[in-house]
């Protein structure tokens, strides 16, 4: 894949939201509601109330800005106050730490991250945390489902189309020379990788290679937080890391509801509109839901849309679909399929995820046209039966 996402703390543009939480669970022992936003994020009003009588768990909600460059919202049924506010503080210093190791654009005092080995490309192994192993290794055992579609080792035809949306920002919107792009696609081989786990290094042997995580690591990091919390005794609850990753832990605590709500968002519709923008709800417990879509970062030139969604073949972003949201249980594996599925064709994408266990997928065409796997079909509201260009056309009259 290629797949740029920023990773450091400034925020001057939050990460266009993808995934409605649609999580309208109101119990008679809270003032916390969930509601849609016309960004999709989640909006909370009031404080949550003290337990009831009978003790039954109350819904509260955190957010915070500190890692990935986007809102991450964590929404859970505790006992207290206290014991949310705990796994509130360990959710965000989980998150903050990684996000400084997986920080290709940062370094950081006493940390060794992945800009330190960007940097050190070419002059030998660098010590680096056992979580960067992790992620490098995740993502050179899943290559077997999309054959070199999602590389940690795309970084430096990815760099090209980063800085281009960056000038693009300050109204220099302009296309990347083939050329440039070629010449750098010399340079992404992953076998330029080097782990030794003993030694816990890694080296990038080729001077000009350059990692970029962008495609894995935010859904990577949600899946050890949302495991961590789990480890402290959260058995109930949603983490949404920017809205475009979503990890349900369980059930919603409340006896009205069966499932979590999440709703779909609707690429045809303008993130201004308050409301409107699902254009179908998945009804679901326990797993993750992940979307890729072509409006999340992108910039125009001459009326033509360049996305973030780099296809390692061409060079230039993947035009297959507009959206693809993928739902499983391991929000780092939703994450990659996201992408590689993302830059599929149609037909080799759904061939891939009907080849996995516990995995489903949504498509959304160009022509606003929707498909989905079978599976999923059984867990949508609406059974993906609209059509996400007609109901963006109704919403605007």
């Amino acid at each position: 894949m290629m797949r740029d996402k920023t990773f450091h703390p400034r925020l001057t543009r939050l990460t266009a939201i993808i995934l409605v939480l649609a999580v309208t669970m109101m119990t008679g022992c809270t003032a916390i509601q969930s509601t849609e936003t016309s960004a999709g994020s989640v909006q909370t009003e009031g404080q949550s109330a003290p337990p009831s009588d009978q003790g039954a768990p109350v819904k509260y909600s955190s957010s915070f800005t500190s890692s990935f460059d986007t809102v991450i919202t964590l929404i859970g049924y505790a006992n207290s106050q206290a014991e949310f506010d705990r796994w509130a503080d360990l959710a965000e210093s989980e998150f903050q730490k990684l996000h400084q190791l997986f920080d290709i654009y940062h370094e950081y005092p006493g940390i060794h991250n992945l800009m330190t080995v960007n940097n050190q490309a070419g002059k030998g192994p660098v010590q680096v945390d056992a979580k960067i192993l992790e992620l490098i290794e995740f993502y050179l055992d899943n290559d077997r489902l999309a054959p070199g579609k999602v590389s940690p080792s795309l970084g430096s035809v990815l760099r090209i189309w980063h800085d281009h949306r960056e000038a693009a920002e300050s109204g220099q919107a302009t296309v990347p020379n083939l050329a440039d792009l070629q010449a750098a696609a010399r340079h992404i081989d992953p076998s330029t990788l080097k782990i030794d786990r003993q030694a816990s290094t890694l080296e990038l042997t080729d001077p000009e290679v350059r990692l970029d995580v962008g495609a894995v690591a935010k859904g990577y990091a949600t899946e050890i937080v949302a495991r961590l919390l789990q480890s402290q005794g959260m058995a109930s609850g949603i983490i949404s890391a920017g809205g475009s990753n979503v990890r349900l832990i369980g059930k919603p605590a409340d006896p009205s509801r069966e499932t979590w709500a999440i709703g779909i968002q609707n690429p045809f519709v303008s993130m201004l509109i308050p409301e409107g923008q699902s254009v179908d709800v998945i009804q679901t417990n326990d797993t993750s839901i992940v979307t890729s879509g072509d409006y999340q970062r992108y910039y125009l030139v001459d009326g033509v849309v360049y996305h973030h969604l780099i296809d390692p073949d061409t060079l230039m972003p993947a035009n297959h679909q507009r959206a693809v949201t993928i739902v499983t249980p391991d929000s780092g594996l939703a994450d990659y399929l996201s992408t590689a599925v993302f830059l599929l064709p149609y037909e080799d994408g759904r061939k891939l995820v009907e080849s996995l266990p516990d995995c489903e997928a949504l498509w959304i065409f160009q022509d606003g046209s929707m498909k989905a796997t079978d599976g999923l079909i059984s867990l949508l509201k609406d059974k993906a039966q609209g059509n996400a260009k007609d109901m963006a056309e109704a919403l605007a009259k």
